[in-house]
């Protein structure tokens, strides 16, 4: 029986830019045909974890492989057999569509192109539209044309850096509906991105804080390992309650969703004396819930330290 290897099997990546350590000691596993989000706050190392993996990068320290190729001494392998979607759009805007994806096969060294070009048309609902300048479309049609030649050379892996930025929710549903196909033909995905509903959609998590790994796995195991507790009020002016308790001992958030107030921290006795002062206000009910991530990230921020400040 053959065993399945990792696409991405990495450990304790280092990378420093000067003597900022930007990314520390970072292990990462990932099987082919998974989705993997990559989150953290800006400046954490995630694009810097990603190039270093398709092998744009070259670690100060650390080993492993990406598709069964050496991150280190087998780089032009691993480029050839990934595609990378930049946070930039990076495409010629006086170019047409058809001609941007012609020139990006032709890069490539791709054999028939014109076929190839077609079917990736096709697939990313560009096909009408392939005669038009890249210049004028919109965000999310720039993002379908992104991935269609980040696939054109049908690679293994795709890594995806924050795609859906300042796009429409119509089109980042659209995007994860066709990133969710392409992994179901066995493309492994790692792609980082800001927005908590993506997390939600990855098969699993990694979350970065200025450099170093601070949790892994899939949303639900993430939250439940946390050990965060949470109380939600509700009622009359309960949302306007969040400044008072933000600061509070015992709790590492306090927000404001719509009318009602979610406040969260890792001790539940220093959580309840927290709220105690505001239990008895009329009108305002106050119930136990499941964090959330954004709550699980929150609080993982608050632990970590931000490495572009000195200390």
């Amino acid at each position: 029986m053959t065993t399945l290897q990792p696409a991405i099997d990495v450990t304790g990546l280092v990378k420093k830019f000067g003597a900022r350590v930007v990314v520390d000691h970072v292990d990462l596993t990932l099987m082919p045909g998974r989705i993997c989000g990559f989150l953290g706050p800006n400046g954490s190392g995630k694009t810097t974890t990603l190039r270093m993996i398709c092998g744009l990068l070259t670690p100060d320290a650390g080993s492993g492989t990406c598709l069964g190729y050496d991150i280190i001494r087998e780089r032009d392998a691993i480029k050839r057999r990934a595609g990378y979607m930049t946070q930039k759009f990076g495409l010629y805007e006086d170019l047409t569509i058809r001609e941007n994806l012609e020139f990006v096969a032709t890069i490539y060294g791709l054999d028939h192109v014109a076929r190839r070009v077609d079917q990736s048309l096709e697939r990313l609902g560009l096909a009408s539209r392939q005669k038009q300048l890249t210049g004028s479309l919109s965000g999310g049609w720039k993002q379908r044309l992104a991935l269609a030649a980040c696939v054109l050379h049908e690679p293994k892996l795709l890594l995806l850096d924050e795609p859906t930025a300042g796009v429409d929710p119509k089109a980042r549903r659209t995007f994860w509906d066709e990133i969710h196909a392409l992994a179901a033909t066995g493309i492994t995905v790692l792609v980082s991105t800001h927005y908590m509903d993506e997390a939600e959609r990855c098969h699993e998590i990694a979350y970065i804080a200025y450099g170093k790994l601070m949790a892994r796995g899939t949303a639900d195991s993430i939250i439940h390992d946390s050990g965060l507790k949470a109380v939600i009020a509700e009622g009359p002016g309960a949302d306007r309650l969040a400044p008072d308790l933000r600061h509070a001992e015992g709790v590492t958030a306090a927000a404001a969703f719509g009318t009602t107030l979610h406040v969260c921290g890792p001790d539940e006795a220093a959580l309840l004396r927290a709220i105690a002062p505001f239990r008895q206000r009329p009108g305002l009910t106050w119930s136990q819930a499941e964090p959330t991530l954004e709550d699980v990230f929150i609080h993982l921020m608050g632990q970590s330290h931000d490495n572009a400040v000195p200390d």
